[in-house]
């Protein structure tokens, strides 16, 4: 009893000598405890004003959690109660409190500009989140961000590092989240119909308190020269998000490359997102393209599962060369993060619709993984440092890629136009390895074509900001390929498509070579079709590589 009177004292004491203001980190929220009603109110300014009645905020510190009834949400599916949510998260935030949402509750989120902050436990539960984009005062602002109280800083003293080196000296505050740039050198200088120039050298990567590099995520690159680099400090303990449905009402915006990042970000490290659903209504003739309504970045450590997801309608554009291109758009964006996970996931809408464009996207990213997932692409676009992808199906867009270390397939269907593609907008690059066990591959998911296990192109001609790579082994294990629906001319699968139809002999000169794959094993290779497996259509160019059949 004594100690619970203590407790009582020193929450009232708190509460009473934070009667004035103190102000939330995040968000622009001034929060207070003076007497009468606890209330959200909008400050000419735009900030948030959240006042706590002191019986309440000993009733709340008491339970442990609030709801986002506590702080004015209605909940009925009308009302705009995202000043409310944000207000909620800003003072659980403060207090260290967990938050729930009413059960049953519907809450209608418009178009304010006004993000949520989550830095504790989350509980969604049976509640709705209606997600409305169809006017929107800055689609770049995310509806919920989970972040951490901790804050990144400059390192000093580092000027270069070496690929996979093992140490770091810095002075650090704990276990860190390194992110190294130099912006002397261009890496990914895309090809094709959205050319680009490229972008700085950059890598990610992880160290405990002492700067030791945890080597399970190597440093990538060499860098001569670094123009900035960070530490973000890592919290230690999982923050967990759970349930919840949400409903984006899709925007009717013009069709151009202007991203909608109306979503859930996640800019902390060690956090579970659990039992999720993310639905899409109201998609039109045309709209601007999303960047994802689950965005992962600048982050280690994030597990995504049991959750749903959905893809999102393709529209066109003009792209960077002046003809038309259809534009990538997102339920899934991991950029800068290591170690992300999504597991037993799948998407509402379905994998072989060619109308939705392909769920995941990804770049600069390391130890991806996918475990009993359903979904319709598995992406990389500017390189992945070890996937692996397991127990899983992937529909049209199936698996799209570039990056280094080793990519695993195992116990798989993948419904794509290539066993694995690597991606020619970034010059087909592999380097390192990759194993395909105990998979089933049904090219272009049953519709008539010739089949091919890897994918791309390489001319040569264009110069990425690096040497590409084929991947240097590839290793394929009882392999089923369903190919029962072939052209009329179809001569069997190749291990290899034909990467340049114009390299047939030495006369053909490479202003960048790229280094190609050594060594295929292949053992239990069966086809639906009873036609044997080659290496490609074109011999001149895998001439080299050594095909060993067990």
């Amino acid at each position: 009893m004594m100690r619970k009177l203590l407790l009582l004292f020193f929450v009232i004491a708190g509460i009473t000598s934070s009667q004035g203001q103190t102000t939330s980190p995040f968000g622009n929220v001034v929060l207070t405890s003076n007497s009468g009603n606890t209330h959200v109110q909008v400050k000419q300014n735009g900030d948030l004003h959240v006042n706590v009645a002191p019986n309440d905020a000993t009733k709340f510190n008491e339970d442990g959690f609030v709801h986002y009834s506590d702080f004015g949400a209605k909940g009925d599916g009308k009302t705009d109660d995202i000043n409310a949510i944000a207000g909620t998260h800003a003072y659980a935030n403060q207090h260290g409190l967990s938050v729930k949402a009413n059960n049953g509750a519907s809450y209608y989120i418009g178009g304010k500009d006004r993000t949520a902050y989550i830095q504790t436990d989350t509980d969604f539960g049976t509640a709705t989140f209606i997600i409305d984009d169809k006017d929107v005062e800055n689609i770049k602002a995310s509806v919920f961000i989970i972040n951490s109280n901790l804050k990144p800083y400059k390192l000093e003293g580092i000027t270069s590092l070496k690929k996979n080196q093992k140490k770091i000296k810095a002075n650090l505050t704990g276990p860190s989240l390194i992110n190294v740039t130099n912006d002397n050198v261009r890496h990914y200088i895309r090809y094709g119909l959205n050319q680009d120039n490229g972008s700085s050298q950059t890598d990610i990567f992880v160290v405990d308190e002492n700067g030791k590099v945890d080597m399970n995520a190597p440093i990538i690159w060499d860098f001569e020269n670094i123009t900035e680099i960070t530490a973000l400090p890592i919290d230690q303990e999982t923050l967990t998000i759970k349930g919840g449905r949400f409903v984006t009402i899709a925007n009717q915006a013009v069709s151009k490359y202007n991203y909608y990042s109306r979503n859930i970000t996640v800019r902390r490290s060690n956090v579970t997102i659990d039992g999720l659903v993310h639905q899409v209504k109201g998609e039109g003739e045309h709209g601007a393209p999303y960047g994802g309504f689950l965005s992962i970045r600048n982050c280690a450590n994030v597990t995504v599962k049991n959750t749903v997801l959905t893809g999102h309608k393709t529209y066109k554009t003009i792209g960077s060369v002046g003809k038309p291109v259809s534009m990538g758009t997102y339920d899934i964006l991991v950029g800068h993060a290591l170690n992300v996970s999504f597991i037993n996931c799948s998407q509402s809408n379905d994998i072989d619709d060619r109308t939705y464009w392909g769920i995941m996207g990804s770049n600069y990213c390391k130890n991806l993984l996918f475990d009993n997932c359903t979904f319709s692409r598995f992406d990389a676009h500017k390189g992945v440092a070890n996937a692996t992808i397991k127990n899983s199906t992937l529909g049209h867009m199936g698996i799209n890629a570039i990056g280094s270390g080793t990519f695993l397939v195992e116990n798989s269907t993948l419904q794509g136009g290539s066993l694995v593609n690597l991606r020619s907008d970034y010059g087909s690059t592999w380097q390192g390895e990759l194993i395909i066990k105990d998979c089933t591959f049904v090219p272009n998911g049953g519709r008539k074509s010739n089949a091919s296990l890897i994918g791309g192109s390489y001319s040569g001609q264009h110069d990425f900001g690096y040497t590409a790579y084929m991947p240097e082994k590839i290793t394929i294990e009882n392999l089923h390929i369903d190919d029962s629906n072939h052209t009329e001319d179809y001569k069997g699968p190749t291990i290899f498509s034909n990467f340049n139809a114009k390299k047939t002999d030495e006369s053909y000169q490479e202003k960048f070579p790229n280094v190609i794959t050594k060594k295929v094993i292949l053992k239990n290779v069966t086809t639906e079709s009873g036609k044997e497996i080659s290496l490609s259509p074109n011999k001149f160019m895998f001439n080299d590589v050594k095909v060993i059949t067990k």
